[in-house]
């Protein structure tokens, strides 16, 4: 442990900040989760897809705002998922 005051409080800052992205990043990784349990259902409903889908894709949007992933990062994941929705439903 650091003995300087200023890196006592950076250190304290960063566990902070730690334990928000940790929270981020799972909240992220749980509604992409969701999402794709709804696809891989055996009747996947159109209506309850695309509403998890528009609030999953804004979950990932923000993480990117927030600096958590990259924006190409993001831009993929969200490409990916409207993909998978549209393989799914574009008949």
């Amino acid at each position: 442990m650091a003995n300087i005051k200023s890196a006592i409080k950076r250190h304290k800052q960063s566990l902070k900040a730690r334990g928000r992205n940790r929270h981020n990043k799972t909240i992220m990784k749980h509604t992409v989760a969701e999402f794709r349990d709804v696809l891989d259902a055996k009747k996947p409903k159109k209506d309850a897809a695309l509403k998890l889908l528009v609030e999953t894709q804004s979950t990932i949007a923000h993480m990117a705002s927030k600096g958590l992933i990259k924006k190409e990062n993001a831009a993929r994941r969200i490409s990916r998922l409207a993909l998978a929705y549209n393989a799914k439903f574009a008949k």
